[in-house]
This record gives structure tokens, sequence and C-alpha cells, in this order.
């Protein structure tokens, strides 16, 4: 069975028109969770049905943390299920789920999988995530434009079109709670890559997605969280040099966008300020001294 997974933020109309992506004759070979990470919002409550179930969070738990909301669900209920998350302001480009099945019977080696995204006009937004430790690198990089193969290994993938194959891990996948959004996705990548699981992407089937569509309305929040996320992914999977060279140019960038972009600036500034109170006391102490 395929479980779509949806973390909504009052996104309702999104919602709606992702659900109506999927196919209408296929509806016992997948169920849709939605996650309502806007418990006030009740307007989601219109799309439940025997297929669609929602699941309200007490608060808004971020991307990840509503995530795992879902998958616990999920894996209570078919713990050897595959999980297919994907955003409210994505949809399928056609019916793919028999590609989606025969896929994994193909291919069980593969624990994470990401898909080709798509913008509606036809461009590639997303084909493969790289990271380079020694620079600091995370890179977006389209690894299947030139290649015939069923899938490419790489370092991580989106969150956007995110697919988890539950039979291949002993217990339930969590994304990590420190991430509220952003970089969470990336995170959870390189700790289960870490643990030895393979994670890939492909072009077999995808998704289309108008890129921030939803985000993009709260900039200062965007930059934000996604700058506290850029740095704790950097403090976890870089050397002390690399981070500390990355936190400097940040800074200094955001310095220089005070003057043109000050609502960037400021969120980069909230950013930084959000990272080190997690930090222990005397951390840049023990820093400066090893």
């Amino acid at each position: 069975m395929i479980y779509f997974l949806v973390v909504n933020y009052y996104s309702t109309n999104l919602v709606t028109k992702l659900i109506r992506s999927f196919p209408a004759e296929k509806k016992n070979e997948y169920k849709t969770i939605i996650v309502n990470n806007s418990p006030d919002d009740d307007s989601i409550d219109t799309l439940k049905n025997e297929d669609v179930f929602i699941l309200n969070a007490l608060d808004n738990l971020g991307f990840g943390g509503g995530c795992n909301l879902g998958i616990n669900w999920i894996y209570t209920q078919e713990p050897q299920a595959i999980v297919w998350i994907i955003n409210p302001d994505a949809y399928l480009e056609k019916n793919i789920l028999p590609q989606v099945e025969l896929f994994f019977e193909a291919h069980p080696e593969i624990s994470i999988l990401g898909t080709i995204v798509h913008t509606p006009t036809g461009d590639v937004w997303f084909a493969g995530g790289r990271f380079i430790p020694a620079t600091g690198a995370i890179l977006t990089q389209d690894l299947l434009t030139n290649t015939d193969a069923d899938y490419v290994a790489c370092d991580w993938i989106t969150g956007c079109s995110f697919i988890i194959n539950l039979r291949k891990f002993d217990e339930c996948p969590q994304f990590d709670p420190a991430y509220f959004l952003y970089y969470e996705d990336f995170d959870f990548c390189r700790r289960y890559a870490n643990q030895g699981h393979l994670i890939a992407v492909t072009k077999q089937f995808g998704v289309l997605h108008q890129p921030s569509s939803i985000t993009n309305k709260y900039v200062f929040r965007k930059i934000k969280n996604s700058t506290y996320g850029y740095l704790l992914s950097l403090d976890r999977y870089t050397n002390k040099a690399v981070f500390l060279l990355r936190l400097v140019r940040l800074i200094l960038y955001a310095l220089i966008l005070m003057i043109v972009k000050p609502q960037v600036a400021f969120g980069k500034f909230a950013g930084v300020f959000m990272y080190c109170k997690r930090l222990p006391k005397g951390h840049w102490r023990s820093q400066s001294l090893s």
C-alpha cells in the first residue's frame, strides 16, 4: 500500500489540487494522510473521507515534526508500507502508482527515493542532491538528464517529493525535531545514509511543483529557519574549520544585504541567533581552544 503524506499549513486550496491529481480509479491502492499543522483552520476537514485521514497537530510542529506524526501513524497501521511525502504545492503529472509499485519490486535495495521534480513550465527543479563535506557545499545537481538508469544514488533528496520504503527500516524512521523547517530532508538522508541506507533519485516518475508558493508568504521566517537549518547541518556534517568559514561568510553577506534586502538580512541574523541559542554554554570558548 502507498500512503501519501502531506503536511498542511493553511494550504487547503493547494492540498485540494494535490488530492485531485491522485488517480480516482485506484483508491484501493493508496491512502492519503494529511497532518494539519494549522489546527485553528478547520477548512481542511472538508477533504476528509474514507481514503483521506486527517491528523491534527496540537500546534505547528514544522515540516519534520509533522512528517513524524504521520509516519508514526502509518507505521502502526502498516510497517511495510511505501510512504510518499509530498508538498501541498506539488501534484502528480499522471497516474504513476503502478510504476511506483513496480519500481520498488525491482529495486528493493533502496530505502529513501526522491523523484524528479519539474516546474509547471517543464523545467527541472530537482534531480538529485550532492554534499561535499570538505567544503560544506550542499548542492542540487541534475543527475538524471543524461542517464537512462532506473535510478542514481545521491547524497540527499528534497522533501518536496520524498519516498520512504518502510520495509528497509527495523524501527520507524524519524526526522530530527531539532529542525523546524528547511534542511530536515538533508539531515534525514545523511543520518540514514551513514547507517548504510541507500539514497537515490529517479526520473521514472515525478511531480510538478510551484516553487515557494507557500513559504514566500513568510520571507523573514523562511530565511530564519533556512539559515538555522543550514548552520545546524554544517555543524553536524563538516569539520570546525569549514563551519567557521561558512559562518563568517554568511554573516558578511547578511551585512551587505542590510542595504538592499533588510528583511532577508534580519532573517539571516535571526537564524544565526537561533542556532547560537541551542549551543551549550562554553561552546565557542572550547572551539577557540581546540
